[in-house]
This record gives structure tokens, sequence and C-alpha cells, in this order.
């Protein structure tokens, strides 16, 4: 019941890129670790571009032209938003210094302080939702 309403589907939304937020805040402390390790390649995490895609696929309406069998590929077809899940993926193309390591330092910094931010939005819109929910009840 809760699942298909748009508190459930807002939570869950929320829920999920809590999640990809703390995999993110993981990635971020593991560049800075090996800032100074030679031949390190710095990772990040991508999830949102995908998601996106995915809500908007939703939003389509149906496919040109009309199917005739099961079996045949449809031209659109909408992708569920929950099977969508964050890819961990590896730098490879740039190189910032002479030992081959690609992290900068600052730039993970800033990338670990966007991603706090964005975590307390989230938190904060959860709340709201649920203060929401507490006043429909009271």
């Amino acid at each position: 019941m809760v699942e298909n309403s748009t508190f459930g589907r807002s939570v869950e939304l929320l829920r999920r890129n809590m999640a990809v937020s703390t995999l993110r805040r993981e990635v971020i402390a593991n560049n800075i670790a090996n800032a100074e390790t030679p031949n390190f390649k710095r990772s990040e995490v991508s999830f949102e571009a995908e998601l996106g895609r995915a809500l908007a696929s939703e939003k389509r309406g149906p496919s040109l032209g009309t199917l005739t069998h099961e079996d045949h590929i449809p031209f659109r077809r909408a992708v569920d938003y929950r099977t969508v899940g964050p890819k961990v993926v590896l730098d490879y193309l740039t190189t910032g210094k002479n030992n081959g390591n690609n992290v900068d330092i600052e730039r993970e910094m800033m990338n670990a302080t966007e991603n706090q931010m964005m975590y307390e939005l989230m938190t904060s819109a959860v709340n709201h939702e649920f203060r929401q929910v507490n006043i429909v009840l009271r």
C-alpha cells in the first residue's frame, strides 16, 4: 500500500540516495587515504544520471509502433528505478602527479564536503516526509 504511494516512492528514492551517499563517502575516503600512493587511480561513484534516465523513462509515453508478440523488442522500455544501482568507476585516464597518482586532495575534500551536505539535505527531506505523515495522523 505505502510502496505505490507518493510518500513511499519519495522515501524509497531518498533511502537509495542516502545509501549511495554513504558509498560515495567510503570511495572519497579511500581516494584521500591513497593520495600519495604511487600509481593509485582515484575512483568515483556514478548513480544520479542513470537514476534520472530511469525516472524519465517512466514518464515517456508508449513506444512507437505496436508489439504483436511478447518476444518483440519494444523501441522504448520503462526502466524500474529500483533496479538502478551505484557503480564505482575508476578514473584511469588522468594523471595528476609524476608518480602516476591522479588524486587531487583539494578536489576530494570538496567532494567530501558536497557529499556530506547532500546527505544532510536528504536526511532533512526524510524527516519532513515523516513529519507530514505525523501531522496527518494527529
